[in-house]
């Protein structure tokens, strides 16, 4: 037999030592899978909406642009899409045209929309609104982006994030697409 570590060991010995060396090369790709795993569900539980399906949201007031005051709770018996949105979220400026096509189809049928930019540049989100051609009234700017009030009411750690509120303010969808959204209106018209 050579000098080696398992050429020096019988048959049994080098097959122990192959087992142990997979077992522990294995124990450590568990670990790691493991933590993998772990930091993609904490990274969706820490970004999943604070309000789920069935709790009644809180309600909220803040100023809207033209000075007035807007209160949540003044909508209800509404259908109400409340969206948390910024000017430069890209997949939230891709579906400001499909919210307002929502909008021109459902705004007799009950339906409010409210709109909530989380910024930290006034000017860039009034450009974002005129140039998405956002035509519901109410529109809140939350200066302070995620640190904002109503963003720490809401937990929103991400945008966009849109619930879709019952004639109680209670919560039917989290994060629906507008299509999700016009079915669910239409077929529980009020």
């Amino acid at each position: 037999m050579g000098n080696s570590f398992l050429g020096s060991a019988s048959s049994f010995e080098q097959f122990y030592l192959r087992v142990y060396f997979f077992y522990m090369n294995l124990k450590k790709s568990l670990f790691l899978l493991a933590a993998i795993i772990l930091i993609f569900a904490g990274k969706y539980w820490y970004l999943s909406p604070k309000y789920n399906e069935g709790e009644v949201i809180p309600s909220f007031s803040a100023s809207l642009p033209d000075g007035s005051t807007f209160e949540l709770s003044k909508l209800r018996g509404n259908y109400v899409l409340l969206q948390f949105w910024a000017s430069w979220c890209g997949p939230c400026r891709k579906e400001n045209p499909m919210l307002v096509e929502l909008y021109r189809e459902l705004k007799d049928k009950n339906l409010e929309m409210v709109s909530v930019a989380l910024e930290k540049n006034a000017a860039s989100w009034q450009k974002a609104v005129v140039a998405d051609g956002l035509i519901w009234p109410y529109q809140i700017l939350q200066q302070g982006g995620f640190d904002g009030p109503l963003a720490k009411l809401y937990s929103v750690r991400q945008v966009p994030t849109l619930y879709l509120l019952d004639p109680n303010l209670k919560v039917l969808l989290t994060n629906p697409s507008p299509a999700e959204v016009k079915k669910y209106v239409l077929s529980h018209a009020l």
